[in-house]
């Protein structure tokens, strides 16, 4: 039985964030981690991040978007380009090992929806590129057909809680690595959460009614050398973000 679960997400290749956040588990006694995907996916240490996780005696990985374009033959994508010839043979076979969800006691787990880990869950892109977020009622109707009471989510990158009505609670997780970035589908625009910190969550069961209690934790850690790796490796657009959370210095 799993009493307390940290949930992290979008750590993007990011090992200095991700050692953070393991080194802020230690004192919380979790008993599993589930890590919602989109790994190693980013210039910063794809194989020091592979092998942190891969070292974890409890941990559930969920297949991300990006974790699937790294076991393409071929890809136009830069980062695929910086990533793909870093990873051996084991690294890629723990990728192909990742779940599409998982589900325990009330918890259902997945990269962006249940259904497909490309898309957005809590939020929706506008044709003008705006980010709005998914009203209440219309999410509780998309999540109608989902048996647990709570939904974790990654993707956006961006953390929040909601409660629907009917009793189910959707929560993305946040990014560990990545605060910001920009994406073309499925239109062009910026998702920022608009800190610099690691964001995780931890989620443990409490008595009454609401038998999990959910809390988001935001970790210091050296986002600076983070940034300065980003940039070593001629990707200024993740060093910007690692420094601002933004894709903006604004």
């Amino acid at each position: 039985m799993y009493n307390v679960i940290a949930v992290i997400s979008d750590i993007h290749s990011n090992r200095l964030a991700l050692e953070a956040v393991l080194q802020d588990l230690e004192s919380r006694n979790a008993d599993l981690i589930v890590n919602l995907g989109d790994t190693l996916f980013g210039p910063i240490d794809p194989v020091g991040t592979a092998t942190l996780l891969m070292e974890q005696p409890e941990i559930v990985n969920i297949m991300g978007n990006c974790d699937e374009i790294l076991l393409q033959e071929r890809s136009d994508s830069l980062t695929y380009k910086q990533v793909k010839p870093l990873l051996s043979t084991a690294e890629e076979e723990w990728i192909s090992s990742f779940r599409g969800t998982w589900s325990y006691d009330e918890l259902l787990f997945c990269h962006g929806t249940p259904w497909n880990n490309g898309r957005y869950l809590l939020e929706q892109v506008q044709l003008d590129g705006t980010v709005v977020y998914k009203q209440p009622i219309a999410l509780a109707a998309e999540l109608q057909g989902i048996t647990e009471r709570i939904i974790f989510c990654g993707h956006s990158h961006v953390f929040q809680s909601i409660d629907l009505p009917g009793g189910k609670k959707a929560v993305n997780a946040g990014s560990v690595g990545l605060p910001a970035y920009e994406d073309e589908a499925p239109y062009p625009h910026v998702m920022e959460s608009g800190t610099n910190f690691a964001s995780y969550c931890l989620c443990w069961r409490s008595e009454g009614p609401n038998s999990w209690t959910i809390q988001h934790r935001l970790v210091e850690y050296d986002w600076e050398a983070a940034a300065a790796m980003a940039d070593s490796k001629g990707r200024n657009d993740y060093a910007v973000a690692i420094r601002n959370g933004r894709m903006s210095r604004v």
